[in-house]
Formats: structure tokens, sequence, C-alpha cells
């Protein structure tokens, strides 16, 4: 099998959670709002919540914008950068994050656990 032609994901999602390390800084609230910027700029669909970002895109697209997060924050002035994340991706159907929650909303609101 010639593994060089498998192709990424045409839709995925990530949830990331970017650590700048060793700022001398218990806040990183000024390193997530340049990368939120930078996440705004990309045009892919992007939720901040309290422990880090949901990322939608293409695979390539996803994993590029988080490369570029950490290569921002590393041109701050940041020499280490972690980042741990869950990614997902799906073929049977488009579905966004949203959706996602929105589901599992509804079935609370029905009172119900069954699909």
């Amino acid at each position: 099998m010639d593994y060089t032609s498998i192709a990424t994901p045409e839709r995925a999602y990530a949830d990331f959670c970017l650590i700048p390390v060793g700022t001398g800084n218990v806040s990183v609230a000024n390193e997530v709002a340049e990368v939120q910027k930078l996440l705004n700029a990309s045009g892919l669909t992007c939720t901040m919540h309290s422990a880090g970002t949901t990322v939608e895109g293409s695979w390539d697209e996803v994993m590029k914008v988080i490369g570029q997060a950490h290569s921002l924050v590393h041109s701050l002035g940041v020499l280490r950068v972690q980042s741990s994340m869950r990614v997902g991706s799906r073929t049977d159907k488009k579905q966004s994050a949203a959706d996602k929650v929105k589901r599992v909303e509804d079935l609370l609101a029905k009172g119900s656990s069954s699909s």
C-alpha cells in the first residue's frame, strides 16, 4: 500500500488547550488572547471555553492553525509551548461542535437518555 497517498479527513474538529511554559507568570491570559486573535482571523469556526478552544475545519486547516498558534506564542518570547488536544473526524455526516452540544441539550430537555 502507498501510504503517502492517504488523504487527511475532509472535516475535523480539535479541542485544544495551549499552555505557555516557563513564562514566570501564573496568568496566561495575554497569550490566550493573542491566540484567539489568530484563530478568529483564520476563518475557521472556533469556540473558546474556560479550558481551551474547539476549532473546526478540514484536518489540514485545523492542524495548521494549531501549529501557527504555537509559533505565535513562541514569537512572544515563550520558549516552550505545550498543547493537549482531542481530535475527531467522521465521514457519515457533517456535524459541527454546536450540533453535538444541541443534540445532548435536546435529550436533556426531553428528560430522556435514549436516542
